[in-house]
């Protein structure tokens, strides 16, 4: 069994004025014959309006560990199909490989490892005739290295989340609720 069991990471990369381009990834990384292994297997099917597929760099470009993503929102066209299986798999494909060569997934070992990613893709993308592209691959890859970074890490620390209690808050929050410190 691989030392890494069950771990969890996500982040948040915002997308250029006037896109819909926000990247929300989280990652669940564990071992094949763990808990992550057996969510991972349990997916191979598919649910009507949340796609699953392998992330591939492009044909025949299965990467290492075996990662399966799906959505977090729910398909309703195949402009959005499109967009998904193409240039938001494409980066995050490429940022897998790229937390291989940067260190941050350990090169050996790496069949041992599976990983679950959910995938914020907003769906005015899909219907966006400015839609950038580029930066549509930006915050995708940006989001999913460092998701992938902190799960790896562990963070934020159980520390980190003790001290910022007072002085972070869910940005839906703003001017909603308000706490004494």
């Amino acid at each position: 069994m691989s030392a890494i069991v069950f771990r969890t990471g996500e982040a948040t990369v915002l997308a250029a004025e006037g896109q819909y381009t926000d990247a929300m990834p989280e990652v669940l990384i564990g071992a094949v014959d763990g808990p992550v292994g057996h969510a991972f297997a349990s997916m191979m099917g598919q649910v009507q309006g949340h796609t699953r597929m392998f992330v591939v760099r492009d044909l025949n470009q299965l990467v290492r560990p075996a990662t399966m993503m799906t959505t977090k929102a729910t398909i309703h066209t195949a402009e959005y199909v499109e967009l998904l299986g193409g240039v938001v798999q494409a980066a995050t494909g490429d940022a897998i490989v790229d937390c291989i060569i940067d260190g941050i997934l350990p090169r050996e070992g790496l069949d041992a490892l599976c990983m679950i990613i959910m995938i914020w893709l907003d769906p005015r993308c899909a219907e966006d005739p400015n839609l950038d592209r580029r930066d549509l691959y930006r915050t995708h890859y940006e989001a999913t290295k460092l998701a992938i970074a902190r799960a790896l890490r562990g963070e934020p620390t159980v520390d980190d989340l003790i001290a910022n209690r007072r002085t972070v808050k869910h940005y839906a929050l703003d001017g909603v609720i308000t706490y004494d410190a």
